[in-house]
């Protein structure tokens, strides 16, 4: 698996905490002290071999081919065989071959669901981002996730945003302070919030959110270069890039959707962010069969 393990590693994927997750899917479908896949066992003879090819029943993109393989290694170990992966990243059509692995028939089969629910999310998360990428095709604005992600899947659903086109916003409460209306109550006002964060970690970028002109002025005059603009009508987004003229990057937050992202895009924002790319998307179809 050290091969799978490399690929994973160079995505920027952290290889052991996948495994983790791997083995902790697994261990749902085989609770210690319980007999297994009873049906497989019961229908399937032990040295019986075959071919299982999952395959996409709709287009879109693909994500989470490394992780459906460690799917199955880790199950068969080395009786299994690759024959056939698409990269992440693929576009696909109805028909195309995902992925082809050969091995006993029992543990393709004990496999199957847990590398289809890895594969067909993180494909979902992918594809959804792809739309978004190409309704701001031509534009300046680019597509961010946010940390509205599962427990323990985030690394995984970002991952997938990558492989979809889009970019992340940061991963954890470590990497970027991002101030939002809470902490500026807390703190007293957009620039005493902004003001503490540089004080206290001048080294750490910041970004904060602004949900009127007003203070989108402030920060300017304070030397914000990151500003998040949140549920902003679009005249207002407007003028926000007018006034802003180039001195801080802007991102679009707040009840964004698909159908409005072009509009959002044309104020001339540098970036629209949205949680719908991994709290809520649908999973993409795929299907696994057996010859």
């Amino acid at each position: 698996m050290n091969d799978v393990h490399e690929e994973l590693t160079a995505a920027g994927l952290p290889a052991a905490e996948i495994e983790a997750a791997v083995l902790r899917a697994l261990d749902e479908d085989r609770p210690a002290g319980g007999p297994g896949d009873v049906t497989s066992v019961a229908t399937i003879p032990a040295d019986q071999h075959g071919t299982a090819t999952i395959g996409a029943r709709e287009a879109g993109v693909l994500a989470g081919g490394a992780v459906a393989e460690l799917v199955f290694r880790t199950v068969i170990g080395d009786d299994v065989v690759v024959s056939e992966r698409l990269p992440d990243g693929s576009a696909l059509a109805p028909g195309d071959v995902v992925l082809r692995v050969e091995g006993p028939v029992r543990g393709l089969l004990t496999a199957e669901r847990t590398a289809l629910n890895f594969l067909s999310h993180l494909s979902g998360v992918a594809s959804a981002t792809a739309q978004w990428v190409r309704a701001l095709d031509g534009t300046r604005a680019r597509v961010l996730d946010t940390r509205k992600t599962l427990p323990g899947w985030r690394a995984l659903q970002k991952y997938a945003v990558r492989c979809g086109g889009g970019l992340n916003h940061r991963t954890s409460l470590s990497d970027m302070a991002l101030v939002k209306d809470n902490h500026v109550v807390a703190a007293g006002g957009v620039v005493a919030a902004y003001d503490a964060v540089r004080r206290a970690y001048p080294d750490i970028p910041v970004e904060v959110e602004v949900d009127d002109l007003d203070g989108l002025r402030a920060l300017l005059e304070a030397g914000c270069d990151r500003i998040l603009l949140d549920n902003m009508s679009v005249a207002d987004m407007t003028e926000a890039v007018r006034l802003a003229a180039g001195r801080a990057s802007l991102e679009a937050s707040g009840g964004l959707t698909l159908d409005r992202a072009r509009e959002v895009a044309a104020t001339g924002v540098d970036f629209i962010s949205t949680g719908a790319l991994t709290h809520s998307v649908r999973v993409l179809d795929l299907g696994l069969d057996l010859s």
